[in-house]
């Protein structure tokens, strides 16, 4: 509900169908959205400049008196604030200028035109309502007058597979489809939505040097003095209050010496429910795989035969989160964490519940609590050589920043999932998630209504592969990089790059 002294706004891809409550009020349109947010696992969406510049030029036609873009600069999700769950660290948006700060073109330029050509028509526009004409069966002329002498007018043919010629003022115009002519003078197309004078000008990334890795494994067998014992399962942040994307589940099952596996090798299994978002599993040490959901289901099931010994066996669960919940209904009762069953089948008894016998918890890494990621932590611990491919490493190198001023990413493609901190920055979290392949990358034509689903990229592939390390943070050499790698990963193929536009 909005209050008589509240201005009630639009957000989306189109507002022009907006009125505000009271004809008092000014028509504002404080959501204007250039492309749309990557979420991991998901392909890369776009919006056709095309079709925005349309949305804005209708908005306006239709008496719109402000118009605020969303996102016009993208940005990046540092440290752990990206939401969701599930979406990226890059807040790029694909937006007219992009995360790095640089012009993406043709939807900066077009955007820029746009601009132009309404504030040329500006003393028309402010000076009252306009009157709506009709100039053939899909095609409109939005007409704005002033006592002075202006006129300005915005000439629409709203038809999707077809342009339109039209007469209007007894002279001629061509209307490309879903397209819309900004006449500040009522005479002269200065602009067409869909007519785009700006050149492509894709953005590169270039090799800038690669690393020399030294690497620190994490325990995951032990507990310290963090650790607390509670009857059955917790919801995960109940319990860490988001102070680190982790906490440890760990649980003794006893075996006795007259087991059938142990004699036919047949293991056990353990299966684990999970409301999400990403786990791992180890038992008395060995790892046993991960599990995850994703952006459109972040609950998950782990299920794998498990080696166990006569005696007591120790297994431990690391959830992770990716991300709090960031919008939907009543999103603050949305649970993290592994709530079960967990059970373990293939025992003489049939299948057996653990979760309702003692747990133990541990929020966080260990590595966290020392600060392997700051010079001063990463000091506190034996690095040993190189150990790629394997889960929960912490990996360290030095660099040299690159020369030049061009803007800095980490390529972390060929690495799993984890976190990346520079000079002790956090860069956020990464990971090489991929979209699925098929039928969402096809051709992308502008005409039509957009929804962010319809102009898709990376169907296949990574959905976030480089990772942007802004220069204020770099110092001109001796710059400490610091991977904590969750899966395990290629540090081969890690590799520092510049980007160009």
């Amino acid at each position: 509900m909005v209050m008589d002294f509240q201005i009630n706004t639009c957000n989306g891809f189109y507002c022009d169908y907006f009125t505000p409550n009271s004809n008092s009020k000014p028509t504002m349109w404080t959501e204007a959205w250039s492309g749309w947010f990557t979420a991991f696992g998901k392909p890369v969406p776009h919006r056709p400049v095309e079709d925005l510049a349309f949305a804005v030029a209708r908005f306006i036609q239709k008496g719109g008196s402000f118009v605020n873009y969303y996102m016009y600069h993208g940005g990046t999700n540092f440290d752990r604030t990206s939401g969701g769950p599930f979406i990226a660290t890059s807040y790029d948006y694909d937006a007219p200028i992009d995360e790095y700060g640089l012009l993406r073109q043709p939807k900066w330029g077009h955007l820029r035109d746009l601009h132009k050509a309404i504030k040329q028509a500006e003393p028309a526009l402010v000076s009252g309502d306009p009157t709506v004409q009709s100039i053939g069966n899909y095609e409109k002329a939005y007409v704005f007058k002033s006592s002075g002498g202006a006129c300005a007018a915005f000439l629409s043919n709203y038809k999707t597979n077809a342009p339109a010629t039209v007469v209007f003022n007894g002279r001629r115009y061509e209307l490309p489809a879903w397209s819309i002519s900004v006449l500040p003078d009522c005479k002269t197309a200065v602009f067409n939505t869909a007519t785009v004078k700006e050149p492509s000008a894709p953005a590169t990334m270039s090799p800038a040097g690669g690393f020399s890795w030294r690497s620190y494994s994490e325990a995951t067998n032990s507990l310290d003095d963090r650790a607390f014992t509670k009857d059955g399962l917790v919801e995960q942040l109940s319990m860490t209050w988001d102070k680190s994307d982790y906490l440890w589940y760990t649980t003794y099952v006893n075996i006795d010496s007259s087991e059938q596996f142990l004699k036919s090798g047949k293991w056990p299994q353990l299966t684990i429910y999970s409301a999400g978002h990403a786990l791992q599993v180890f038992v008395n040490g060995q790892s046993y795989g991960t599990a995850y959901g994703g952006y459109d289901s972040p609950k998950l099931t782990y299920s794998g035969y498990v080696k166990m010994w006569q005696g007591s066996n120790k297994i431990s669960i690391l959830s992770a989160a990716v991300g709090l919940p960031n919008q939907g209904t009543h999103y603050e009762t949305w649970n993290v964490g592994v709530l079960g069953p967990v059970t373990l089948s293939g025992l003489n008894e049939g299948k057996r519940d653990l979760s309702n016998q003692k747990w133990t918890y541990q929020i966080g890494l260990h590595g966290e609590s020392l600060g392997v990621h700051t010079a001063a932590g990463s000091s506190s611990v034996e690095w040993g050589g190189a150990a790629g491919n394997q889960p929960l490493t912490w990996h360290r190198a030095y660099f040299n920043a690159p020369a030049g001023g061009a803007p800095v990413a980490l390529d972390l493609g060929s690495m799993g999932k984890g976190q990346a901190w520079v000079n002790g920055h956090h860069i956020g979290r990464y990971w090489s998630y991929k979209a699925a392949g098929g039928g969402g990358c096809g051709g992308c034509g502008y005409a039509g209504t957009y929804s962010e689903t319809k102009c898709q990229s990376g169907c296949g592939d990574i959905s976030q592969r480089y990772y942007h390390v802004p220069r204020s943070w770099l110092n001109p050499s001796g710059n400490l990089v610091v991977l904590l790698e969750e899966f395990g990963g290629n540090l081969s193929g890690v590799t520092l790059v510049t980007r160009t536009a």
